[in-house]
Order: structure tokens, then C-alpha cells, then sequence
């Protein structure tokens, strides 16, 4: 039977060197009063040590909350996740070797809480296939501590690659829903995002371990129609009711937004005109590629600017934006945000999502680009010695239909002016993202082109396709001298198009450009 507790009664349950799964979203349906009070717990007791930290999305807000709480010399004794780039300090710790480190694909750890909870011995997926996560390269280890250690494995099947990643027994979760009755049913009315809530808990059942669930609030018994429980109270063991500033419904905002939870639908969001600047020159030459009907993805950072150009040229109602964490329709929210939408069309559960999304089920996803080298291959997740993680990049990137790379040509004090059709260079960056050598490949080109997968590389300067060749430069912007502002700027040279096109002129004028998509 469900028992209430306080939070600090609930990870005093937490033992030494257990595994402990932690869910949640960027900032949504995030457990932090049972991670702030395991980190008090630790602080003044030293207590529990050396635990086996299992996470899937990344979780935090690069101050502090969320897995960061974590971030303690001694409270981590290994650690498996998708995403560090919320958690500055855990991330920095794994840099310096505190403890064994693996950064897995998103889509992966979903579906090895699948896994656990139908006590199979793991995943089998081509998702990793030549990329960081193949054992043939790095295994998924993130740091030298992890050396010797093994969480995936190549196998063959009907003389097919897979990958093979491990199952991982959890001996306690913690999640989080809105609401809590008095036997211990969950529901998430109020949550912009599902996750990974129900599969953490069967995983965590079956493995014969504790679920500790942080609510919002507690009602009676029968309150709570049954297609609205989300998670039933056999799996829960135990339920905290948190404090308010402990429980938002994000960490953009303290305020709850009912539009992001597909409580109410709100008006249709309006789009004010932001500055043209290099970031939405690149934004509106991505959203030439968007599709009438097409199912996209947009990832975090530039690519959000394909939905603002979308929003601006009022054609985002013409595609179906997606998420991995499991939404589909509406308007992404940016920033720290990331995860939820405006008035979503639906919010499924994050495996249920990449279950979909490995199949094929995206037809073009925008996504970013820390470096990219000749033959097209690019990191996102470890750079400058920096322990990122791939978030659900490596699933997006390989089985999407179509991928189209966004981001500036070069970085660190990069500026520019936009303007009159024409884009003019007034400070280079000082680091060139076009490289010889990458530091991690998170995008594998030679299995893309295996698999015919069109892909394009977009910048404010430049757009290149993957060939069989490596790069392909097929169009420069206007105002920019082909030596001088590119191939200056790379460390090597690309093939150059025999038909190179300026681009659209349109792009670097500030007024709409009356885009129409097909």
C-alpha cells in the first residue's frame, strides 16, 4: 500500500551504492524537492554514498535545481544519462573524472526502462551505429573513469549491425505528477509533459525497487477517473506532497500555463517580428525546406528560429511540429521552455515518441551543429573537454527522412549586419566550426549515406549538402566573397557545386518574404 511521507523521509530510504532513476524534462514534471532534500541529506549526513545515477532527458536550468542537486563528491558513484548541458556542475564533475560517466542516446535510455520493466536484457537498436556510442569508437563512455567499463555491445543479427545497450536494474525512482488520491493513483493534468513517469515506475517495480512519486496535491479516493490515472498506486510505494516553489510547472516560469498543458486551448499565438540578425537569416533559409503536411522536429538553440520565421510568415499551421519529449502540434516554447508547446494537438509519453521517431516517423528535423568535419559528420555533445551528451540528437539526426543542420559559420564574438538583400561579416568568430577533426562524432555521414538520408548544413553565409563526397557547397549569400568569408574559415576545403546559386535575396531583406511552402 502507497505510504505519505515527507521528502526527507523518502531518501533516507535510498541506500548506499543503489541505483537511483531520476525523471523528468528540461524543467517539467521535474521531482527537485526530492533532489534538494537528497542533497540536504547528504550534505549533513553524508548519506547514502556512491549511488548509480540513471537519467534520461537532461534535467536542470544551469543554476542549480534539478541534477545538479546531485553534483557532490561522493554522492555519485557512476553515472548513465542522455544531457549534461542542464547540469553544468554534474557535467564539470564527469569532465574531471569524479566518477564513470555514459552519455546514451535519449531515445536509448526510454526504451531501456522498457526494457528493465519487461526484465528483458536490454535494447537492441541501430540508433548509435557509427557514431560515439559504437563500441567500435568510444562505447558511450563520456569520461577516461569509465574505461574498462561496458554499456553496449555490437552484435549481428541476419548479418545486419545492431547495437546492443544493457539493461540496468533501478533500485529506486523518483517521479512526479500533479495529483496523488488517497491510495496512491497518479494523474498529470497539470504537467506540459508525460515522459518518462509510468515507464520509470514499471522498470523500478520489477527490478524489486522503491518508487517515490512528489505530487502537487492529494484527493480522495475515486476523485480521479481511471483514464486520467496515469500511473496506478500498486507501482507507487511511496507519494510527498512538495512545496509550491518546489513544484512549478516549469523552470521558465513560476506561474502555470494551462495552454501548455492542453488544459485550455488559448488563442492563436501571435508572432511579433524579431531582428533580423545571422541567427533568423538562418532560420528563414531553413524553413525553405519545410513541407506542406510534414511532420518536424526542432531542436534546441537555432532551429528554434525555423518555428519563429514559420510563425512571422504565418505558415506554421502548414506543418506538424514535434518533440521528443513526446508533444505533437502547437508552438514550441524556447529556452528554457524547451519540451512543451502552445496549445499542443496531443502529449504522448517520451518512449511511445521515440518508438515512433526510430521508425522513420519525422520527415524533416532542424538541428544544431557544434563542428562539422569533410565528410559531413558532426558533434554535439562533447567539445572543448566539456561532457555534454547527446540528448536526443543521435535518435533524430539518423532516422529522420530529411536533417538540415542550423547554425552560425564560426563562433565566439561572431558578428554581423543583415540588410537591403546583402549579408556583410564585421567580426569573424574565433572559433571555426568547419574542422578537420572532430573532438566526438554524434552524427554518423557515411551511415547516412548508407541510407540515402538527404541531408543540408545551413548557415548565415553558406548552405552545403552531404554527398558520397563529403561536403557540397551549393549556395552563398550575397555580399559574401566565396575565399575570403568561407573556405578561409574552414579548415578544409569542400567540393564547390559547378551550379553554386546565390541565396535568396529575400533572406536578408527586414520585411516578410512571403514564404510559401509546398
Amino acid at each position: 500500500m502507497t505510504q505519505f511521507v515527507t521528502a526527507a523521509e523518502a531518501v533516507k530510504l535510498i541506500k548506499d551504492n543503489d541505483t537511483l532513476a531520476v525523471g523528468g524534462f528540461v524543467g517539467f514534471s521535474v521531482p527537485e524537492e526530492l533532489l534538494k532534500s537528497l542533497e540536504k541529506n547528504f550534505l549533513d549526513k553524508a548519506s547514502p554514498r556512491n549511488l548509480n545515477i540513471f537519467g534520461c532527458a537532461g534535467v536542470g536550468d544551469k543554476n542549480g535545481r534539478g541534477m545538479d542537486h546531485l553534483a557532490h563528491e561522493g554522492l555519485v558513484g557512476k553515472l548513465c544519462c542522455a544531457f549534461l548541458g542542464l547540469a553544468p556542475k554534474l557535467g564539470r564533475m564527469a569532465s574531471d573524472n569524479k566518477f564513470p560517466a555514459h552519455t546514451v542516446p535519449q531515445g536509448v535510455t526510454v526504451h531501456m526502462l522498457k526494457a528493465i520493466a519487461a526484465q528483458k536484457p536490454g535494447v537492441i537498436t541501430n540508433v548509435g551505429l557509427k557514431t560515439f556510442a559504437d563500441p567500435r569508437q568510444e562505447g558511450c563512455r563520456a569520461n577516461k573513469a569509465a574505461e574498462g567499463e561496458s554499456v553496449v555491445e555490437l552484435i549481428h543479427i541476419h548479418n545486419k549491425e545492431y547495437l546492443f545497450y544493457k539493461s540496468i536494474p533501478i533500485d529506486v525512482c523518483f517521479i512526479r505528477a500533479t495529483t496523488a488520491d488517497e491510495n496512491g493513483n497518479l494523474s498529470f493534468e497539470k504537467e506540459a509533459v508525460r515522459v518518462d513517469q509510468l515507464a520509470m515506475a514499471m522498470a523500478t517495480r520489477n527490478s524489486g525497487g522503491i518508487v517515490i512519486a512528489q505530487t502537487e496535491r492529494v484527493c480522495k479516493c475515486g476523485s480521479l477517473k481511471a483514464a486520467d490515472v496515469g500511473v496506478h498506486n500498486y507501482m507507487v510505494d511511496y507519494v510527498i506532497v512538495a512545496s509550491p516553489k518546489n513544484h512549478t510547472q516549469s523552470f521558465k516560469s513560476n506561474d502555470y500555463i494551462p495552454e501548455w498543458s492542453g488544459e485550455v486551448r488559448g488563442p492563436d499565438k501571435k508572432f511579433d517580428p524579431v531582428l533580423l540578425d545571422p541567427k533568423k537569416v538562418i532560420g528563414r533559409r531553413a524553413s525553405y525546406e519545410l513541407k506542406k503536411g510534414s511532420l518536424t522536429n526542432l531542436g534546441i538553440g537555432v532551429p528554434e528560429y525555423v518555428a519563429v520565421v514559420a510563425g512571422e510568415e504565418g505558415v506554421y499551421k502548414d506543418v506538424i511540429l514535434t518533440i521528443e519529449s513526446g508533444v505533437m502540434g502547437g508552438v514550441p516554447v524556447s529556452g528554457l521552455g524547451i519540451g512543451a508547446t502552445y496549445n499542443p494537438d496531443a502529449i504522448h509519453l517520451q518512449d511511445q515518441m521515440f518508438d515512433f521517431y526510430d521508425g522513420g516517423g519525422i520527415d524533416t528535423a532542424f538541428l544544431g551543429a557544434a563542428q562539422i568535419d569533410e565528410c559531413g559528420n558532426v558533434n554535439v555533445s562533447k567539445f572543448g573537454g566539456r561532457v555534454v551528451g547527446p540528448g536526443g540528437f543521435v535518435n533524430i539526426s539518423q532516422n529522420s527522412r530529411k536533417v538540415v543542420y542550423c547554425g552560425t559559420f564560426t563562433t565566439g564574438g561572431f558578428k554581423a549586419e543583415v540588410g537591403e538583400g546583402t549579408l556583410k561579416i564585421i567580426q569573424e568568430g574565433k572559433n571555426k566550426k568547419f574542422i578537420n577533426t572532430l573532438e566526438q562524432i554524434t552524427f554518423s555521414a557515411e551511415n547516412a549515406i548508407d541510407c540515402s538520408q538527404e541531408v543540408l548544413y545551413v548557415t548565415e553565409r553558406a548552405v552545403f549538402r552531404l554527398t558520397n563526397r563529403g561536403l557540397l557547397l551549393i549556395e552563398i549569400a550575397p555580399g559574401i566573397d566565396l575565399e575570403k568569408d568561407i573556405l578561409q574559415q574552414m579548415e578544409f576545403i569542400p567540393t564547390i557545386s559547378d551550379n553554386l546559386k546565390k541565396m535568396d535575396r529575400r533572406i536578408f531583406i527586414d520585411q516578410p518574404m512571403k514564404l510559401e511552402i509546398n
